[in-house]
């Protein structure tokens, strides 16, 4: 495969001209040719060598496809889909227009796949890491019911939605890990700069020090004296932090721990739920049988936890039960949202039910995260004034009893 620029015509007398990837220059050709235009000059343009800075970006992942992105690929294929423009030729004018390589690729791809004749939604599919199951589903019911167009306008609502949702479940993380930071950095200087100090006035005394000081005082001189082997600790052990959430096991319990934190758990949780909620309102309204839906929401809540309750779910529906039932057996809903989730399988309105859970628990997440630093200061009070007893009992007692001394 190679890249070669073009200067086409385009039925109205327009001059087109742009890069595109194929193997040889008649395939180019054809290519234009099939997207309604007429081939001008073509050559073949030289490669080169990416730069050093170039690889480093891509190394540390700087051009990976943000949801950003994602929801603005979505944009240009309804507006392309409303417009009536042909699908291979749309997509390959957004290819030269994507400023992100990796979406620049994939869309390619799948120009590639459409020429040999494969469905839209078959193509999308050999891109999970970029179009997750849930989109693909609703290009395919977009596809078989003639309504590819509204496919790409709910998706585009359920990606803006969603990116609300993920920056809410960020905004929510964002103050107790600061606050949490700012702690350890406090400690960190205390023990090493502060502590020393004061551990070189108490030498200079034959004096019995009270337990908390020489508590300090031992974490003190334990920290000088293996700080190297503690640096190096913290940083193994977050590599195999991070090396064991990827495993299945790993990202299991670091997903069931993300929802078990003090305050900010419940917040997660039901910023999550939220999002199950939209997804499954889109697909349901889309027209996807039910099993189908659930299967495809459980891998769009970006949580494995919560992702295989939702499954439950999908089995207990197979084996007869009510949807209202299943969701009370996971136990993640409370008695008002079941009591929603009925009240729309007796009126034949589930995606409308399920549309006002979306809202209600949109609704808790907003006033949460509003009131998150209500939550947390007093537990942040708690923490900072037991940190300065600590230090008062274990520093200020020998300082009084270096005073009294004094005196006499």
């Amino acid at each position: 495969m190679g890249n070669y620029r073009y200067q086409a015509r385009a039925k109205t007398g327009e001059s087109v001209d742009g890069q595109i990837e194929a193997a040889t220059m008649e395939m180019v050709a054809d290519r234009l040719q099939s997207n309604g235009l007429t081939p001008v000059t073509i050559s073949a343009v030289a490669e080169q060598t990416p730069s050093v800075l170039s690889q480093f970006k891509d190394l540390l992942g700087q051009k990976k496809p943000t949801i950003i992105d994602l929801l603005f690929f979505t944009r240009q294929m309804y507006t392309l889909t409303k417009a009536g423009v042909p699908m291979i030729q749309g997509l390959s004018r957004l290819a030269e227009s994507t400023s992100n390589q990796v979406i620049q690729q994939t869309i390619r791809q799948v120009v590639q796949d459409l020429e040999a004749g494969r469905e839209l939604s078959s193509a999308f599919a050999k891109h999970p890491k970029i179009f997750n199951t849930l989109y693909v589903n609703m290009i395919r019911v977009g596809e078989t019911s003639g309504r590819l167009e509204e496919a790409f306008s709910r998706l585009h609502d359920f990606l803006e939605r969603d990116k609300t949702t993920s920056e809410r479940i960020k905004s929510a993380l964002r103050y107790p890990t600061m606050v949490i930071v700012a702690i350890s950095v406090a400690i960190g200087v205390l023990t090493t700069l502060v502590i020393p100090t004061f551990a070189k006035i108490f030498d200079k005394f034959d004096m019995a020090l009270p337990l908390p000081t020489r508590i300090i005082l031992g974490v003190s001189e334990f920290s000088l004296a293996y700080w190297l082997h503690i640096l190096i600790a913290v940083l193994l052990s977050l590599y195999g932090l991070r090396h064991y959430v990827k495993t299945d096991t790993g990202r299991l319990w670091w997903d069931r721990l993300k929802l078990r934190l003090p305050v900010v758990g419940g917040i997660v949780l039901r910023a999550t739920l939220a999002r199950f909620s939209r997804a499954f309102t889109m697909a349901s309204r889309a027209g996807v049988p039910i099993n189908q839906a659930l299967m495809s929401v459980s891998l769009a809540t970006d949580n494995i936890y919560l992702g295989d309750k939702i499954r439950d779910m999908r089995s207990g529906i197979e084996r007869g039960d009510s949807l209202t039932r299943t969701a009370g057996k996971t136990e993640l809903f409370p008695p008002l949202v079941l009591q929603m989730i009925a009240t729309g399988e007796e009126t034949g309105q589930v995606d409308d039910m399920m549309q006002e859970v979306a809202e209600f628990y949109e609704q808790q997440v907003d006033y949460d995260v509003e009131n998150l630093s209500a939550y947390l200061e007093p537990l942040m009070t708690v923490i900072v004034g037991i940190m300065v007893l600590t230090l008062a009992l274990g520093i200020f007692l020998p300082m009084w009893d270096l005073t009294q001394i004094a005196r006499r």
